[in-house]
């Protein structure tokens, strides 16, 4: 699979999204080693702190069948009816990812038109890992 259906993956998820408080819509598609993509979008909860973003969905989706071998994350969101240049991951999905992939892990922000492949240590280059228990 290439980056740029990746990404339209990604997209596609966004449009699913629960967010009825931010209207900030997020979609991302999660590729496997094994070629299966497993994608997420953002589900908010009036008790703000029981939201999950969609990086997190779309990698406790594929860890919860089975998958830890990962190839890459597409991220696609902004405002309803919008698309941001640039949706990064929040602290916590970037400490999630941290846990279930390797620092060179690619992970493409942007647009299915227009984007971005950052490495994982690019956007957290001081990960907390089991190296540090």
């Amino acid at each position: 699979m290439n980056d740029k259906t990746l990404m339209e993956q990604a997209q596609k998820a966004r449009e699913k999204s629960y967010s009825p408080y931010s209207h900030f819509r997020v979609g991302a598609a999660l590729l496997t080693k094994s070629g299966k993509v497993y994608t997420g979008c953002n589900i908010e909860n009036a008790a703000f702190s029981a939201t999950v973003c969609a990086e997190r969905t779309a990698i406790f989706k594929a860890v919860s069948e089975g998958e830890r071998d990962f190839e890459a994350l597409a991220i696609v969101g902004g405002k309803e009816g919008e698309t941001a240049d640039f949706c990064t991951p929040c602290g916590v999905c970037r400490q999630v990812i941290a846990e279930f992939c390797p620092r060179d892990f690619k992970i493409l922000l942007g647009t299915p038109e227009k984007f971005k492949a950052f490495t994982l240590d690019a956007l957290l280059p001081l990960s907390f890992t089991e190296k540090d228990l």
